[in-house]
């Protein structure tokens, strides 16, 4: 009698290495952002898609507020073509970093999601920025 987990077979490992390798073309996490961020290697742009009102009561420091309805050619176009971008949300019960990833491949730009959103951030232990003044943008 098998268990749960094993009543479906795992993939032969050729199958899991092409799977695995192909989820970290999409996806960063929140450790590997903030060790990005807080060595100096940073080499993308990090939005934060939520609402600018979220943005302001906290977010990941470096992060650029961008809401995804937001996310339009004429918006991107102060960023070279080839920059990439880190998109995050409120979390995993959110889905508005699949909808700013979404909009970005539309334009063609190179995008990845970063897991867990601000409740990964929090639950790694690193600590958000706030603006106490907001005025808002575009």
């Amino acid at each position: 009698m098998s268990s749960s987990v094993t009543q479906v077979s795992a993939a032969d490992s050729a199958s899991a290495l092409q799977h695995f390798e192909s989820a970290l073309r999409f996806e960063t996490d929140c450790w590997d952002v903030h060790d990005a961020m807080s060595s100096g290697q940073q080499d993308f742009v990090l939005l934060d898609v939520r609402s600018h009102e979220l943005y302001a009561r906290g977010h990941v420091p470096g992060a650029i507020s961008l809401p995804h309805r937001k996310i339009i050619e004429s918006t991107m176009n102060a960023y070279p073509d080839g920059t990439t971008f880190v998109v995050y949300c409120a979390g995993p019960h959110c889905n508005g970093a699949h909808r700013g990833a979404i909009r970005l491949a539309k334009l063609g730009r190179p995008v990845k999601l970063m897991i867990g959103g601000i409740t990964g951030w929090i639950d790694e232990g690193f600590a958000l920025a706030a603006m106490e003044v907001f005025a808002k943008s575009a």
